[in-house]
């Protein structure tokens, strides 16, 4: 930023004045539309929704009010009792493009299991399988499997460029293994960290940059900067 590198999230930026490049690219801030991005680590046992027809809690009922009145919503879902991260914005062309199947916006998960994945069972997660309903799924990367302790199991690392429907659930009972944990521990440039469940972050300049770089949009238009306010925040 303005012939610095800037390797602090909390950096803040003023719009009129700052100049921010990122990957060698300057981000724009002309066609600005005040959009919003979050990053918010959704709990288990609360549904992806607006509302619930069975009176579940949804993310809308942990967020605060001013969530739903901006009608944000939520890029993808997570199931009812997976948790981890959840991207929320009122930008719709990137929403769109985050969950296209053509756009390849990677996720990476950690999955506690209770039985060893034999090695033929990670292999066959590598090479892309068939699922029972007949679904055909595409390779995924395998980037670590151990033993824990506490709670008792295997931590199956992974990452999915696909978003089918309970997708690492059904894989995973294909192929004999209980998921007992799934959480969403990153979607492209932004990782979850040390956001607690039920707490949410406004995303870095640089992370919405690179999310829209990932999927075709360019760095610039549409960068919310609160360049005079302390970021959102949940505590």
């Amino acid at each position: 930023m303005n012939g610095s590198k800037v390797d602090s999230p909390g950096v803040k930026i003023d719009k009129t004045r700052d100049v921010l490049v990122v990957d060698g690219q300057k981000v724009d801030f002309s066609g600005q539309k005040d959009h919003i991005y979050l990053a918010f680590n959704k709990p288990v046992q609360v549904v992806t929704t607006a509302d619930d027809p069975e009176g579940r809690t949804t993310i809308f009922d942990v967020l605060p009010p001013w969530v739903k009145q901006k009608r944000l919503f939520s890029v993808g879902r997570l199931d009812y009792f997976s948790e981890g991260l959840l991207l929320l914005t009122n930008d719709g062309d990137l929403a769109h493009r985050l969950t296209h199947p053509s756009w390849h916006s990677p996720k990476r998960y950690r999955v506690l299991l209770r039985e060893k994945p034999a090695p033929e069972a990670l292999e066959t997660m590598r090479r892309g399988m068939r699922l029972a309903e007949g679904e055909k799924l595409a390779p995924i990367k395998v980037f670590s499997c151990v033993e824990c302790s506490a709670p008792r199991g295997y931590i199956l690392e992974i990452e999915l460029i696909q978003g089918l429907n309970r997708q690492i659930r059904r894989m995973c009972r294909d192929l004999g293994l209980t998921v007992l944990k799934l959480a969403r521990v990153s979607q492209g440039p932004v990782s979850l960290g040390e956001l607690a469940p039920g707490k949410f972050r406004d995303l870095r300049p640089d992370e919405v940059a690179a999310l829209r770089q990932g999927v075709g949009l360019g760095s610039g238009g549409d960068v919310d900067v609160k360049a005079k306010t302390k970021p959102r925040r949940s505590v």
